[in-house]
């Protein structure tokens, strides 16, 4: 998923009103919220931080 400076939803969030996350880009990484509640807010991540959650969840699904 390539993040821009508006919510995006992941390519792997289906139709269905499943599990759904959205992400966008900040300017020192990336924000991250539940789809269907986003009342509740979002989480922050550095750009480090965000990276070591691609490499852990890339490694998870190979």
């Amino acid at each position: 998923m390539e993040l821009t400076k508006e919510w995006r939803k992941s390519s792997y969030s289906g139709g269905n009103g499943g599990h759904c996350v959205e992400a966008k880009r900040t300017s020192d990484g990336a924000a991250l919220r539940d789809t269907q509640n986003r009342s509740l807010g979002h989480i922050e991540a550095s750009r480090l931080e965000w990276g070591a959650l691609l490499t852990a969840v890339k490694g998870a699904t190979e």
